[in-house]
């Protein structure tokens, strides 16, 4: 199944937020601490480089996240150039209030009353923007919600004298390169529910709840994960809460919806959907397929 979702105001963001980076300072993109690099956009990547803009990357949702693969992903993110990197949740007033001094040491040029700090907050939908905004500026400022693409027009605002804020909607890009990634980002729930099969993207998510964190499902549900697959991890789930069709068949459905919710809530504890390993396994197996098919391609047309 292959998840791609760009909606219209999407589009005029992107167009928008590029025109705004030459007036920027430094970049802040919000990541899922949960899925870090499914959940950064390289549309974002490639306005800053080209404006040569440093990033501090918040991985949020920290308290959701597995800390083991939240470590390894703040060991890969801060060895880049121009790059801190801090786990975090938008939602806890300390955490957030470590970021203006982050930002400062990143463009230490800026950061007074004749030369304000400019810093353009920037991610996919849903990915906790609007909450980081908030609790910055210590009152609702922007748009909070559950679905994705809540803030729609990008807004500048002053956290003091000395630094500025511009908010911008959340981007998702024109085509998801990795189908594994539009996987994740819609079991992240940063994907609009018109692009998606809920039952396929659950069950995406129960493969790799039964590959890492299987002692997580029999907590929650109280079943024995052994001998199951995807399918029967979400059928399981059905019979554990009563979840029963007029026939007497499992509501297949709704325990799909249930296991997503699960983990968007943290009720099944703290999950992360990729390690910089698992990443890299991911597009080593794609970069074999790519050079397997290109030469079966190659030995047809000689056979031609």
């Amino acid at each position: 199944m292959s998840i791609q979702w760009f909606p219209g105001h999407m589009n005029a963001a992107r167009k928008k937020a590029a025109e705004s980076m030459e007036k920027t300072d430094l970049v802040i993109e919000v990541l899922d601490a949960r899925l870090p690099e499914a959940s950064r956009n390289p549309m974002i990547e490639g306005l800053r480089r080209q404006r040569q803009r440093p990033c501090l990357k918040i991985l949020n949702k920290a308290d959701l996240a597995d800390p083991a693969a939240t470590q390894a992903w703040l060991a890969y993110y801060n060895r880049q150039k121009d790059v801190q990197a801090v786990a975090l949740s938008c939602k806890k007033p300390a955490d957030v209030a470590k970021v203006p001094s982050l930002c400062l040491k990143l463009a230490p040029h800026r950061g007074t009353a004749l030369k304000p700090l400019r810093m353009m907050i920037m991610g996919i939908p849903n990915v906790g923007k609007s909450t980081l905004m908030n609790a910055l500026l210590k009152k609702r400022v922007a748009a909070v919600g559950d679905e994705p693409a809540v803030t729609k027009t990008q807004q500048r605002l002053y956290l003091n004298n000395n630094m500025v804020l511009i908010d911008t909607p959340g981007m998702l890009w024109p085509k998801i390169e990795h189908e594994s990634d539009g996987m994740m980002l819609a079991v992240g729930h940063a994907v609009g529910v018109n692009a998606l099969v809920e039952e396929e993207i659950a069950a995406f998510l129960a493969d790799i709840l039964l590959q890492r964190y299987a002692p997580l499902l029999k907590a929650r549900y109280g079943f024995v994960t052994e001998g199951l697959d995807p399918v029967g991890v979400i059928e399981e789930v059905a019979k554990r809460r009563g979840y029963r069709l007029k026939g007497g068949d499992v509501d297949f459905e709704k325990a799909a919806h249930t296991l997503l919710q699960d983990f968007r809530s943290g009720a099944l504890g703290r999950i992360s959907l990729e390690t910089p390993q698992s990443r890299e396994r991911m597009l080593a197996d794609e970069r074999a397929r790519a050079q397997a098919e290109a030469i079966e391609e190659s030995e047809e047309e000689d056979e031609q």
